[in-house]
């Protein structure tokens, strides 16, 4: 609960209503001072007075509350000895109905006294709750931001994205040699398919249809089983769509017989663009090697391990979002902190930034030119294992070199 800030509030709407108490006092009316006659004044400072009214209305008389600790030069008989009178000086009322009558400054302080006393004590009291609100708020707000830990999130982020982008680099490079081994296998499996004769599959349909009514279908080989399917064999005559469907089955068998020992035959001698291409894209896992590899499935299992930690350590990011969280939500990105912590720790004690940047580097040389291209040729010729071991991890077929 945010008790402070109810606190504080207090304290403002006590602040707000003092200064409204003391707008509703009222204020001194329009006031002209005059020159008093005492004609008789007592001990206590009662006086009856005669002054001359400035709004026209002659010479007047009347009740007044003289100054009993004025200076007696200016009470009788000193001032005027002759006369026995005194002098004071006072207010008549400048405005209204009773314009020109005498004004005590002192007859209004009653009510406004009160008012005004009222005002300073609300005024006293919402500063002191304001104070308190304040001070208890910052108080709060150290206590709630404490964890703010900015430069352990970034250097968490920085080896995070490094982590990460080593094993999409991998990856690419992998996926480089997959695209340029596809079209080759592809290729190498269709001929081999092709050159299997359709008889190889006539115990699969016991023998029917004639070898002659094959070929008259159109039908010559295994790939053209394949290629045909099962729709198009069973409108070949005698054969059937249950016949059509083990003939398809079996030549499926076949081609994965084939499919799984066909290997890419690669002539150093005649250098051909696709097995060129395939060679320049096997070089760059070549030369990064098993540590290569290590490094990137190091890099995708702490990319995997700091991402949620990132996420759950996220107010601590800031003092603002700090702020923002809730208790539960605060703790969790303490805790999340000090997992980070330990695993930057032992990032660094295994130089991990370092091994994920240049290891990104190596996986990006590849490049695909005829300076590119030869030199992935004369490489292959000095250690074709390496190549055929790197080609088998990732496709699970090898390489067979001209004799």
């Amino acid at each position: 609960m945010p008790v402070f800030r109810w606190v504080l509030a207090v304290g403002l709407v006590l602040i707000g209503c003092s200064l409204g108490v003391y707008l509703a006092v009222p204020g001194f009316p329009e006031l002209r001072q005059v020159e008093l006659t005492v004609l008789h004044e007592s001990a206590d400072g009662t006086c009856t007075v005669r002054w001359d009214d400035p709004f026209g209305q002659g010479r007047r008389e009347g009740p007044y509350r003289c100054d009993p600790e004025r200076d007696p030069l200016l009470k009788a008989p000193y001032y005027d000895e002759g006369s026995g009178l005194g002098w004071e000086s006072g207010f008549v009322l400048a405005e209204g109905a009773d314009r020109g009558d005498l004004y005590e400054l002192d007859q209004d302080d009653g009510p406004a006294d009160k008012l005004i006393r009222i005002s300073d004590a609300l005024l006293a009291v919402g500063l002191l709750v304001t104070i308190v609100g304040l001070v208890g708020g910052n108080i709060r707000a150290v206590a709630r931001a404490s964890g703010v830990r900015p430069q352990v999130i970034r250097r968490a982020w920085l080896l995070s994205d490094a982590a990460e982008a080593v094993a999409v680099d991998h990856q690419r490079a992998v996926e480089a040699v997959r695209a340029a081994w596809a079209p080759l296998h592809r290729e190498l499996v269709d001929e081999r398919l092709g050159r299997l004769p359709v008889a190889r599959l006539r115990w699969a349909v016991r023998g029917r249809p004639g070898p002659g009514e094959w070929e008259q279908g159109g039908i010559r080989s295994v790939r053209d089983v394949l290629d045909a399917g099962a729709w198009e064999l069973g409108r070949l005559p005698g054969v059937g769509p249950r016949a059509a469907g083990r003939a398809v089955a079996a030549a499926r068998r076949i081609s994965d017989r084939v499919d799984a020992n066909a290997a890419v035959r690669v002539d150093s001698d005649r250098p051909d663009p696709r097995t060129t291409a395939l060679l320049v894209a096997l070089q760059v896992l070549v030369e990064g090697g098993a540590a290569a590899r290590r490094t990137a499935v190091a890099g995708r299992a702490l990319a995997e391990r700091l991402e949620p930690l990132l996420a759950d350590a996220e107010p601590c990011g800031g003092y603002r979002e700090m702020l923002r969280a809730g208790p539960a939500r605060r703790r969790l990105a303490r805790e999340s902190v000090a997992l980070l912590r330990a695993e930057l720790a032992e990032a660094a004690r295994d130089r991990l930034a370092d091994r994920f940047t240049q290891t990104s580097v190596d996986l990006l040389r590849g490049q695909h030119n005829e300076a590119a291209g030869l030199a992935a040729r004369v490489d292959f010729d000095a250690r074709p294992a390496e190549y055929r071991r790197v080609l088998v991890d990732v496709t699970g077929h090898g390489i067979v070199t001209a004799d």
